[in-house]
């Protein structure tokens, strides 16, 4: 226990160990000084417990309040253990001694003889082995023994008696002007606060843990105090926290004496900077009106509870507690009072004025209502998710009529599914909704926030998609794109539409949209034409977008931060939104906006994927997919785990890749998630190419997409266009190839991004006689910008190099095919690196072994072919490796085998192995 709550203390324990050894050896007093709850008391323990396992007797005694006025009780409990020393003393030492402890009667002892005894008595049992004399709270020891002990403790020298005690800062003792040694514990430094609550409670949030430690201050009690405070949720940051964080009964009796001895006009003016927070003074002069004036605060400041900062000329406190004890020891009415004179105050800050007027109502109040459900949204578009949903659940709590309520309570639990992820308040909340409202099925709210209920169980698209439709359908107003519900239900219909990945389910969704011409948000707009069907769509939105892109930098909206970096994804643009999703992510957690954050660690991480920076993409997958799971988000994980495929399959662990991907389809396949599965293609397709099974890869890509069609609403199609191209191509597939390359042309991928009009041209010139092939190949990798996607333009590069070798350009083929071996292995890429590598070896000199007086020689295509069947393959997976018919490689192992003086495949790996030696 001593040992947790001592973290961050080894220089106040090395001073406490020092004073122990001097004391041993001659003699010595020390006096620690330090706020309340600093841990001071905590120190006397870790010091009793050094003096004790070193042979020193202890004796301690504490002050206490009822018995300040008690003479010599705190003499009594330091010497009653030394009762059978007592006949060493002289008559009258023992007597005086006696009288002054009520052992006794008689006559009242002069204090210079009792003085003297206790100092005798103290040195008598000190001889037989060293005595640690403790006293606690010196402020509350009575005056007599106070001044007995104190002076003892100037006269310890050539004993072996210590002398050690406490007292706050500031508390005048009878100690404080013996000339004894002073030793001040500060609060705990930053780091070590953090190991001492997180060790305690590990369950806090960052966000949780950080408020805590700034209201704590390095104060141990504080830190271990406050949690306790709160509940679960809002530990776990799910919650929001209170603008004043409650105390508990210790924390409160900190300061609880100084702020109640305080005139009243002083405290109803600390407890309008309590509940003001910004230490404005004309706010707080204003607020009071003419009952008050700022002269009041004096006895507050002279007392150390408030002080203005002399460079920002603002009232704080001088410990954040004192603010929470000035609120818990104020009536109710005085804080109602208090919070209708600020509000009156800010005008020009609705926020924070519907915030005081909320907490001020005692009734139900329809105009404080509203403004609460306004503030609630324009926190939620800065990220302050926790604080939005308390703000409309007190909103619901002041709303006179039911079915404002019930609306309010479903915007409610609408943003505890999308935003918070607190899936089991959502429940709760939509309940209670409910069952004041039954027809509630009708509300937008209520439909999104029942469909991520479902969608995070087992609901299936079709269901979801049906409830949403009918919830529009329902409606009786006209549909206004200024109506927050609306766009709420819009954002999710696109969302389930996308999972849904069928053309058959958009209609509703742009039937809507429809209805709001000419006045569809343009940022939705946008989204609608860069993520539903890029491919048919996404070319006229492109200006718009790299627009609002460009505008990012200075956004505050989370929520537009988000659309705008999701209409980026497949048209390749998320590198211009990375700085401002990392604000999504690290303001969305302070304020508890778990969706928004992830959904935005998830873009990170494919950007990561796609630019190259594929450590980077690991570590954000994992962090979005531990956060998925911790809040229990199926709907999330799988995003993650396609993140975690591609890297898995692009670096060659395809045990992993199987195991994801796995794991994906069947999550996805019976609730009808299309777009699960096609990620699951994705990196199947990707893990086929790397291991040259280019049959598997052909399926698995046909899959998204069939050969010569970019499938209608299936984003998906854009990222694996060269995957399909080449599998046809190298399983003889040239029809088919031809066909996708047609489309691509057709549908102007080329104009949507670099990236595309690089593997449009690749991807031509793998179908393209030799010599178009190279002008195609050099046109993909002369693409403006193309390095920005390092894997796709090594592919590109290894693709050139194996047509130029075929064509016997062997020196261009060598700076291609090293170029892609590089590259490749900087990403970690392994299978790819190896194919590479093969690739360039082939375009070495011939193989020779020498065998006695004769030389055996292998083509450079002999040895790259001898090398694939050593390591299992077919001749059917070697010739679609090497662009050769099977009948090829069967001929080249038939004149290699008797070359190398073997029979069989079983024997290449060792022939081989020698013909490299």
């Amino acid at each position: 226990m001593i040992a947790t709550a001592l973290a961050g203390r080894d220089g106040d324990l090395g001073v406490i160990q020092a004073f122990l050894d001097e004391a041993s050896a001659g003699g010595a007093a020390l006096l620690l000084t330090g706020e309340p709850g600093v841990g001071k008391t905590a120190l006397l323990d870790a010091a009793q417990e050094r003096a004790m396992a070193g042979g020193v007797r202890v004796l301690r005694a504490a002050g206490a309040q009822f018995e300040a006025d008690v003479s010599f009780s705190g003499l009594s409990q330091v010497l009653l253990p030394l009762d059978e020393e007592l006949a060493g003393l002289s008559a009258m030492q023992r007597e005086a001694l006696k009288v002054a402890q009520g052992l006794t009667a008689g006559p009242p002892p002069d204090r210079l003889v009792v003085s003297n005894a206790a100092l005798a008595l103290l040195r008598q049992a000190a001889v037989a082995r060293p005595l640690l004399v403790i006293l606690d709270d010196l402020p509350w020891l009575d005056r007599a023994s106070s001044l007995v002990l104190g002076f003892a403790a100037r006269r310890l020298g050539g004993s072996r008696v210590g002398f050690l005690a406490v007292a706050r800062t500031g508390a005048e003792t009878f100690f404080h002007g013996a000339s004894l040694a002073e030793h001040e514990v500060r609060p705990l430094d930053g780091g070590a606060a953090a190991t001492l609550v997180s060790a305690r409670f590990p369950e806090l949030a960052p966000r949780v843990l950080r408020r805590v430690l700034a209201e704590a201050q390095g104060n141990p009690l504080a830190l271990l105090e406050l949690p306790t405070t709160l509940d679960d949720p809002q530990r776990r940051g799910r919650a929001a926290l209170p603008s004043i964080l409650p105390l508990s009964r210790p924390l409160q009796a900190l300061f609880a004496a100084q702020v109640s001895g305080l005139p009243a006009p002083s405290r109803y003016l600390l407890l309008l900077a309590a509940l003001d927070g910004t230490g404005d003074l004309a706010v707080l002069q204003a607020a009071a009106a003419a009952r008050r004036e700022i002269g009041d605060l004096a006895p507050a400041e002279r007392a150390g509870l408030v002080y203005v900062g002399e460079d920002t000329g603002r009232l704080a406190f001088g410990h954040p507690l004192i603010r929470s004890t000035v609120l818990q020891l104020s009536a109710s009415e005085d804080v109602r009072r208090a919070h209708r004179a600020l509000a009156a105050q800010l005008g020009d800050q609705p926020e924070r004025r519907a915030w005081h007027l909320g907490s001020a109502a005692l009734g139900p109040d329809e105009e404080v209502a509203g403004l609460l459900e306004r503030a609630a949204r324009q926190m939620l578009r800065r990220g302050d998710a926790a604080d939005a949903v308390a703000a409309l659940l007190r909103s619901a709590q002041l709303s006179p009529r039911g079915t404002d309520r019930s609306v309010r309570l479903a915007e409610a639990a609408c943003l505890s599914v999308t935003v918070t992820g607190e899936l089991p308040r959502a429940q709760r909340l939509l309940a209670d909704a409910r069952q004041g409202l039954p027809e509630l099925d009708g509300s937008l709210y209520a439909s999104v926030a029942a469909c991520h209920l479902l969608l995070n169980s087992d609901g299936s698209i079709d269901a979801v998609h049906g409830l949403l439709v009918s919830a529009i359908s329902q409606r009786t107003r006209p549909n206004d794109p200024g109506d927050p519900a609306l766009m709420a239900w819009l954002h999710t219909m696109l969302m389930v539409c996308s999972f849904g990945s069928v053309p058959e389910l958009w209609p509703p969704f742009d039937e809507v949209i429809t209805s709001l011409a000419p006045r569809v948000p343009a940022d939705l707009d946008l989204l609608a034409r860069t993520y539903a069907d890029p491919v048919r769509s996404a070319v006229s939105a492109l200006d718009p977008l790299d627009a609002a892109i460009s505008g990012l930098a200075a956004e505050a909206d989370h929520w537009r931060i988000l659309i705008i970096s999701s209409a980026a994804v497949y048209t390749d643009r998320l590198a211009g939104c990375r700085a401002a999703l990392r604000r999504v992510v690290s303001e969305g957690r302070d304020g508890s906006a778990v969706l928004p954050a992830i959904s935005a660690l998830t873009l990170l991480s494919l950007d990561a994927f796609m630019t190259g920076g594929w450590d980077q993409a690991q570590r954000l997958a994992g962090e979005c997919l531990d956060a998925a799971q911790a809040h229990g988000l199926p709907l999330r994980a799988w995003m993650a785990h396609e993140l975690q495929a591609l890297l898995a399959a692009a670096r060659g662990d395809y045990d992993t890749v199987r195991e994801l991907t796995g794991q994906m389809i069947r999550w996805a396949l019976p609730r009808g998630i299309v777009q699960a599965r096609l990620a699951a293609h994705h990196a199947s397709s990707l893990a086929a190419l790397g291991q040259g099974d280019f049959e598997e890869a052909y399926q698995e890509a046909a899959a998204i997409s069939p050969p010569g069609i970019l499938a209608s609403h299936v984003p998906y199609a854009l990222r694996v266009p060269m995957d399909l191209v080449e599998a046809a191509v190298r399983t003889g597939r040239h029809q088919d190839a031809a066909a996708h390359v047609a489309a691509m042309r057709q549908a102007g991928l080329g104009r949507i991004s670099p990236r595309l009009t690089m593997l449009t041209n690749a991807s031509a010139a793998l179908t393209a006689p030799a010599g178009q092939a190279r002008q195609l190949f050099a046109a993909a990798l002369a693409v403006p910008g193309a390095d920005r996607w390092p894997f796709e333009r090594a592919r590109v590069q290894l693709a050139y190099g194996e047509q130029l070798r075929r064509v016997r350009a062997t020196s261009e083929a060598r700076t291609h095919l090293s170029a892609a071996v590089s590259t490749f292995e900087a990403l970690g890429a392994a299978p790819w690196a190896l194919r590479a590598g093969n690739e360039l070896r082939a375009t070495g000199p011939a193989a020779v072994r020498i065998e006695g007086q004769r030389a055996v020689t292998l083509t450079a295509q002999e040895h790259q072919v001898a090398t694939l069947a050593a390591a299992g393959l077919t001749n059917k997976q070697i010739a679609e490796r090497l662009y050769l018919s099977h009948r090829t490689v069967a001929a080249h192992l038939y004149q290699i085998f008797p070359r190398l003086g073997i029979t069989s495949r079983a024997a290449l790996r060792d022939a081989l192995t020698d013909l490299a030696s």
